[in-house]
């Protein structure tokens, strides 16, 4: 065995065919026992009738276990007294050899919906965040045997397809869980550099990085991540409110500095086509007095009161 999945060789019927070979085992096993009923009533020796009737209802009932049905994306890990024998894929209704021991497994792509975790983010602070996983089955070896997929007796009376893919899901959780802290915790979940990704910003990036991460996770039980991605991300609730005015702060900072570089050009405009159109001529005194009210007016957060100097005498 070299540890690799490969596909199963061995023989494979069609089952309808044998499906009736077995109903004319069962009828010719009932013929025979009726011949051993007559016979041993008419004093002729029955045991030959009697053991040839059992033959052949045994081989009936053991030909009876060997049929096998699979839909699409669905497979058999077929081994023959513990030795793996192959996979077995082929969709159909099948009779196979009874001996053989079969595990049904799903190749269909399943969803993990993970519930948001508490983690650190690069710079320390504690943020929630939650992924969403699809993933599939590549490997059926890898799958069977490379991971404890053990199914116990009550589990099997409830399907044992059903209960190992939810070993599976539950490995493909715990995995999911290392890979979005490890992931987590190499970005920042803000930042003031607009070059740096962060976990706020940088989605595509990040959400890249977590599907490579968990594609080396699950790659040792022969499962593939075919999407990731982040679908939750907050600040933890401990610092959630102090954050919010950080960054409430950061935004009225920014708004400040793009209302003054407003401001200061809009002045500046004014002075040069006063002086270019020789309007008035202002002196250093009066220039810096307008740039201060033009600047107040502008910057202001309350609309301006303005008064006007009518330059007559005082009475």
């Amino acid at each position: 065995m070299n540890g690799k999945e490969f596909d199963y060789n061995g023989s494979a019927w069609n089952g309808f065919l044998m499906f009736f070979l077995n109903i004319a085992m069962y009828g010719l096993s009932g013929w025979t026992f009726v011949e051993g009923i007559m016979a041993s009533d008419a004093d002729e020796s029955c045991a030959v009738w009697f053991v040839l009737s059992c033959i052949l209802f045994i081989a009936a009932i053991t030909a009876s276990c060997g049929f096998s049905m699979l839909e699409p994306n669905e497979a058999k890990v077929m081994t023959f007294f513990g030795k793996y024998v192959g996979t077995f894929r082929k969709n159909g209704f099948y009779w196979i050899n009874p001996f053989m021991s079969a595990k049904n497994v799903s190749l269909r792509a399943r969803n993990l919906n993970a519930e948001p975790i508490k983690v650190n983010d690069k710079t320390g602070n504690p943020v929630m965040i939650g992924l969403v996983l699809v993933w599939r089955l590549r490997d059926t070896y890898k799958a069977i045997f490379d991971i404890d997929t053990t199914v116990s007796s009550t589990e099997q009376a409830s399907g044992s397809a059903t209960a190992r893919m939810n070993k599976f899901e539950k490995f493909v959780a715990v995995q999911s869980d290392s890979a979005l802290r490890e992931v987590a915790g190499m970005y920042a979940y803000d930042s003031d550099n607009e070059s740096e990704v962060t976990l706020r910003d940088g989605s595509d990036e990040i959400n890249q990085k977590l599907k490579a991460k968990l594609n080396e996770r699950l790659a040792m039980a022969g499962m593939e991540a075919v999407e990731a991605r982040i679908n939750y991300l907050a600040y933890a609730p401990e610092i959630a409110a102090v954050m919010l005015r950080r960054q409430q702060a950061a935004a009225i900072i920014a708004a400040r500095e793009k209302i003054v570089e407003g401001a200061v050009s809009m002045v500046k405009l004014a002075l040069e086509k006063l002086e270019n159109e020789q309007i008035v001529t202002l002196s250093p005194d009066k220039k810096a007095s307008m740039v201060s009210n033009l600047l107040v007016v502008l910057c202001g957060d309350e609309p301006a009161q303005p008064v006007v100097n009518s330059g007559g005498n005082s009475f």
